[in-house]
């Protein structure tokens, strides 16, 4: 099969420069081993690959590589890691370019994207399930009243991932600089939520129908100061957050995560593969920071090391995943 996966790396590939820029590009994500990791185990199993920018060019890029068969069929599918160049809801893009041209793909739809994408539409919806989730404000000026919040806070974008702009606040009098540099650095308004002191936990979902709960991930701390898994943490090898999986956990909490994950999953309309990070207070009460509908699949992300834990080689977990995707698409599994 002719499987194509889009990534987003060049930032070049637009009409016009304009609109909301994506502040990954001062950061860049740090994709290309596994890039080369997908193509090498795509290709194994025998599928012929193409790597590919999500951009201005890519539908025709796509129709060349993957032409329809003459029954207008599809002749292959994307593997998609695009989360965008520029403009609001950047994620949503090129599930949408896909959606139009008919072409079958990996991960959450446009509205999955545009509902997890939005981490206040995500806590509003998990709420509605009865699922908790720290208290918040959203603040575009930072002289907004917080005095029903618990200090510490987290500070950060209300739209970006990666943990771009995550900022812990201990007093009232430093909030409203922090939510000015978010708004400044970023366009947009402050996601500020009541730090939950406690462990944190990763749950990975693998499926659509009955989904597949893989093996839980903690990550250990240690005597850390910081206890917070900001962009340094997650991908700055120097400041790793080591892991442990499986988590070391009571089974009755265990269970409680697992049902949440998968209530989470379905109210996030997601599908496919996603990952529910938790916090885990002193009272053993979880809290869903937030919901990842295309997580990390680095080899050394929470992902990946709950995959291999269940027994996924990084290979087995592609085709896995393409094969869900194929299955929720065709009715069927890959030939």
């Amino acid at each position: 099969m002719r499987v194509a996966i889009v990534t987003n790396s060049d930032f070049n590939g637009v009409i016009n420069r304009f609109g909301q820029p994506r502040p990954q590009q001062q950061q860049p994500y740090p994709q290309r081993g596994t890039l080369e990791e997908m193509v090498a185990a795509l290709q194994e199993g025998g599928h012929e690959t193409l790597v590919c920018e999500g951009n201005k060019e890519l539908l025709a890029t796509l129709e060349r590589f993957m032409p329809p068969d003459p029954q207008a069929r599809p002749s292959g599918m994307v593997f998609n890691l695009a989360d965008g160049i520029q403009g609001e809801k950047r994620e949503i893009h090129v599930p949408a370019m896909l959606e139009m041209a008919g072409i079958p793909y990996t991960g959450c739809s446009p509205l999955g994207m545009g509902l997890t994408g939005d981490k206040v539409i995500t806590k509003m919806l998990i709420r509605d399930q009865g699922v908790a989730t720290p208290n918040f404000r959203v603040m575009g000026r930072g002289t907004e009243s917080a005095d029903d919040l618990r200090f510490p806070v987290i500070v950060k974008p209300r739209h970006e991932a990666c943990s771009l702009g995550l900022q812990l606040v201990h007093e009232h009098s430093e909030l409203r600089q922090a939510v000015e540099v978010t708004v400044t650095q970023y366009a947009q308004d402050a996601l500020v939520e009541e730090y939950i002191e406690g462990r944190e936990i990763c749950v990975a979902l693998l499926g659509n129908g009955e989904l597949e709960v893989l093996p839980l991930v903690e990550q250990d701390f240690g005597d850390r100061e910081t206890r917070l898994m900001d962009w340094d943490a997650k991908y700055v090898a120097a400041a790793a957050v080591p892991k442990t999986c499986p988590a070391q956990i009571d089974s009755r909490l265990e269970k409680t995560l697992r049902d949440i994950s998968v209530a989470t999953f379905r109210a996030c309309h997601c599908r496919d593969y996603a990952r529910v990070d938790f916090r885990i207070d002193r009272s053993g009460q979880p809290f869903v920071l937030e919901m990842n509908s295309m997580p990390s699949l680095t080899m050394h992300s929470s992902y990946v090391t709950a995959a291999t834990t269940a027994g996924h080689s990084f290979s087995s977990l592609i085709y896995r995943i393409l094969d869900v995707a194929h299955t929720r698409c065709f009715g069927i599994g890959i030939p």
